[in-house]
């Protein structure tokens, strides 16, 4: 069943009107929009309790103290991990992803060891390990995509045959965030670990949108950033299991993250505080944590099934419009809340000005995912992404601003 309309109103910038009529946004794979329970925290946080956490025994430090453990027990919580000590606060996806590679992949390879990805992944899950690669001698192989992004046929059985005996890591996109194909995680996970592979999940596009349990999914990593999850920019989350985090080293060294130090030498603190040198985000963690709570009354069964129903409306009211391709999967069950598209002759940024004309936000370019283009034989696409405040009237208007764009091309 859609979420109720009523949703929208707890975020305000969806009121707002863009050249002259109501806002469609329709880029939450780029950043969601915030609910005012998230603008809330932030802002009292900054009015009532700020101060540095960990830095002091002042009643405002120990309340950003209190604030800073709370929002990793909320994490924990979200994400099902045994222990808070295993979330580690980042600046977002990107960065938790580079201190998997930086800090524990590239002490570990040797040459030869290979670490296996797919034709899906972001930029940033793929250029650190191309360099983790050069730097050790590690191989890099890939599952492809299939036809159009889809899923190829068996994909568990594609991975596996992959795998061998030097296969050290499996990282892969949860969710594409370029053409919305929905990875079997659990699978993979099952697959990776039947031979003594690591795991590494960006759930950058899932988090927000799928209801996650890593104990049951199984991986040893797993990334996501806030700002896709209705909470603040700049901050984000790297579960890593107890076991891979004592194999880790930190990426930044500096203050809170020292248990002692001389002038030559320094000793480094145990859990989470050994990679997250310097000054906390408290108040951006503080918004992280309304937005978990918000995201919870929803329910993210909820929220999945909202996103499926319109993405499958998306799909038949997209098929319909003349010399248009629709990329990744056919089924909205097989995909996240996207979809990439492009109307023949006409360049995605020209298609996305267009677009904005209507007042309606997209994405337009390549999505940091320049190979997958590559593999699909294009240069870029356009991009429409759902969350849970996007209602089906917004895809109704999507899809006759194409049917428009179409009649004044041609």
């Amino acid at each position: 069943m859609t979420l109720s309309r009523a949703l929208r109103d707890d975020f305000p910038i969806l009121g707002r009107a863009v050249n002259g009529v109501p806002l469609v946004y329709l880029d939450s794979a780029a950043t969601a929009q915030k609910p005012r329970a998230v603008l809330d925290a932030v802002r009292s946080f900054y009015e009532e309790h700020n101060a540095n956490a960990g830095r002091g025994l002042h009643r405002l430090a120990e309340e950003s103290t209190e604030a800073l453990a709370a929002a990793r027990e909320t994490v924990r919580r979200f994400l099902g991990a045994a222990g808070s000590d295993e979330i580690v606060f980042t600046r977002g996806t990107t960065e938790s992803l580079n201190l998997v590679a930086e800090g524990w992949a590239k002490a570990r390879l040797k040459a030869g060891d290979e670490i296996v990805l797919t034709e899906y992944e972001h930029h940033s899950n793929l250029l650190p390990w191309q360099r983790v690669a050069r730097e050790t001698g590690a191989v890099l192989r890939f599952l492809p995509a299939g036809a159009l992004g889809a899923l190829p046929p068996s994909p568990a059985s594609a991975l596996s045959n992959l795998l061998g005996p030097r296969t050290r890591l499996v990282a892969f996109a949860h969710v594409s965030n370029a053409v919305g194909t929905l990875l079997p995680a659990q699978e993979f996970c099952q697959a990776a670990r039947a031979r003594g592979a690591a795991v590494l999940i960006d759930a950058a596009q899932s988090a927000a949108h799928l209801p996650l349990d890593v104990r049951a999914l199984g991986c040893d990593f797993l990334a996501f950033s806030a700002h896709k999850l209705l909470g603040p920019t700049g901050v984000g989350v790297l579960y890593a299991r107890r076991e891979r985090q004592a194999e880790m080293q930190p990426l930044l060294l500096g203050g809170g993250m020292v248990r002692e130090v001389f002038l030559d030498r320094a000793t480094l603190l145990d859990g989470p505080a050994r990679f997250e040198a310097g000054t906390q985000p408290v108040a951006e963690l503080t918004g992280l944590s309304a937005a978990i709570r918000y995201l919870e009354a929803v329910g993210l069964a909820a929220v999945r099934e909202h996103e499926r129903e319109l993405t499958g409306r998306a799909l038949s009211l997209l098929r319909e419009v003349p010399d248009l391709s629709v990329y990744g999967p056919p089924d909205a069950a097989a995909r996240g809340g996207l979809l990439a598209f492009n109307l023949r002759g006409v360049h995605p940024h020209d298609l996305a000005a267009l677009l904005d004309q209507r007042g309606i936000a997209v994405r337009a370019g390549h999505h940091c995912a320049q190979p997958l283009h590559r593999k699909l034989g294009i240069a870029g696409s356009v991009r429409a992404s759902f969350h849970l405040y996007t209602q089906p009237e917004e895809i109704d208007a999507l899809a006759q601003a194409l049917h428009d764009a179409h009649a004044l091309v041609r």
